[in-house]
């Protein structure tokens, strides 16, 4: 998205005759899928404003997104964290349904936060991007993504001391030394680079 706002009208065309000819939404990323599937699931607030930024709207953020999940028959919410500017979920959904309730939570919680900081109008989120879950290892990566969030974006100087995230359920689950073992056996790599900048 952001690239795309970046770039000079003649290539903007170009990127936008090329998504026509493929068929895919002119200004948003694809979303493929019928059925129930292992998405990777990530939305950012407008331009990364940290709109999330206190932890009373974090937890409120974190609330509504697994009910979300446990709303939707069928889904199941696998992982998340909740960053001041952004979220990850590693879910097990229909893409179809979950666009439309991502989109009523966006656009709830917007107008809601807006009310609340007296800030009328103001874009708060942008649309959710996913990345089909492909093979185990491509799933424990994401985990590992997800729970090592806080570090990355040097929030937190351990993911264990993050609250908004589904690790600890992950360490109560399975054990801290198996945790080491998934990071160690699954490295994030180059994963999570360039999720917000594809053009849509």
């Amino acid at each position: 998205m952001y690239a795309y706002r970046q770039m000079p009208p003649a290539l903007r065309q170009e990127v936008l005759a090329e998504r026509k000819l493929l068929r895919l939404p002119w200004h948003a990323p694809a979303h493929f899928g019928e059925g129930p599937s292992t998405y990777l699931i990530t939305a950012a607030c407008w331009e990364h404003q940290n709109i999330l930024a206190t932890p009373d709207r974090r937890t409120e953020w974190e609330n509504k997104l697994i009910a979300v999940f446990d709303s939707m028959p069928g889904s199941s919410l696998l992982a998340w964290v909740v960053m001041p500017n952004h979220y990850h979920a590693l879910a097990r959904v229909e893409l179809h349904a979950l666009r439309v309730r991502l989109g009523r939570l966006h656009n709830g919680t917007a107008t809601q936060w807006n009310r609340e900081d007296r800030t009328p109008g103001r874009k708060v989120w942008f649309r959710f991007t996913d990345r089909a879950i492909r093979s185990e290892r491509h799933r424990f990566a994401a985990l590992n993504y997800i729970h090592g969030n806080p570090v990355k974006h040097k929030l937190a100087a351990r993911s264990t001391n993050w609250p908004w995230s589904s690790l600890r359920e992950y360490e109560k689950a399975h054990g801290i030394a198996q945790l080491r073992r998934w990071w160690s056996d699954y490295p994030v790599d180059q994963m999570g680079e360039g999720w917000d900048d594809d053009g849509g």
